[in-house]
């Protein structure tokens, strides 16, 4: 047997003894390769570079009758909660080595992915990490998301009945908006992210989380106040609480309330008493 062919058959068993494991282990799907379906006892032609498009869907790992092992991509549609909830783990596990924006990701403390679990109602998206969220990995846990805690109280709804997360996963040097490129390299993950997550109702938080989402250019001010669409899910745009701060613009709380009983309203939810 040629040398190369006796390589191939070892990476080949070797590939089938670890599948094989982790199907007893009670693994039951593993991150794809770009190949639609992958047969380990067939030669694989190698797939070409990874793009910042290509984002790995979650696999089955499926016995064969011969005692070969084969990966079949699932459609999130067909996953259970619990299922959706490791590929969010997985996704999330993935992203924290990202190196698609080399400045983000040489200045990060860490990745900040999301917190909450898929088939919630609501998922609220906002711009990009902070400082706070940066050095705890949890998105808005600085004193914007104090407030937004605060709206989602008044709401009638608890923190960990809804998802939230941002449009970028690391913090922007200085706290600076988000860049296009940037925004365009996160957002494979975000899409996969909410795929998994399939909330009912997105509310985009301020106008940098709205433009990018919806792919608008149209400023916040004429995207409060209806609902948009995305990929079947409605979305409604507020504004972000950072810019409801005592020090910036206090004031529009009033208009963010208004912004708020229209989305219950949608949800069919009742609007509680302030």
């Amino acid at each position: 047997m040629a040398s190369g062919n006796y390589d191939l058959e070892a990476l080949r068993k070797q590939a089938r003894g670890h599948l094989e494991s982790l199907r007893r282990a009670g693994v039951e799907w593993l991150p794809a390769p770009a190949p639609a379906m992958l047969t380990l006892a067939q030669p694989v032609a190698a797939a070409p570079p990874a793009t910042h498009a290509d984002v790995p869907a979650p696999v089955t790992v499926v016995p064969a009758a011969s005692g070969d092992v084969t990966v079949v991509p699932a459609a999130s549609g067909e996953l259970t909660i619990e299922q959706r909830r490791q590929a969010l783990q997985l996704l999330a596990t993935e992203i924290s080595t990202c190196p698609r924006c080399a400045e983000l990701a040489s200045t990060r403390t860490q990745t900040v992915f999301g917190q909450g679990g898929p088939g919630v109602e609501l998922c609220f998206i906002g711009e990009a990490p902070g400082a706070d969220e940066d050095a705890q990995g949890l998105p808005f846990v600085g004193a914007a998301g104090q407030l937004l805690n605060k709206i989602i109280a008044a709401c009638g709804l608890k923190r960990e009945e809804v998802y939230i997360c941002n449009i970028l996963k690391c913090r922007p040097p200085g706290n600076r908006t988000p860049l296009p490129n940037e925004a365009a390299n996160c957002r494979p993950f975000l899409d996969r992210q909410l795929e998994l997550i399939r909330p009912r109702f997105i509310c985009a938080l301020g106008g940098c989380a709205a433009q990018n989402l919806l792919n608008s250019t149209v400023p916040l001010g004429k995207l409060r106040g209806r609902f948009h669409d995305y990929h079947g899910i409605p979305v409604l745009c507020t504004y972000h609480p950072a810019y409801l701060l005592p020090h910036r613009n206090p004031d529009k709380k009033r208009d963010v309330w208004e912004d708020m009983k229209m989305l219950l309203t949608r949800m069919g939810r009742p609007v509680p008493q302030r």
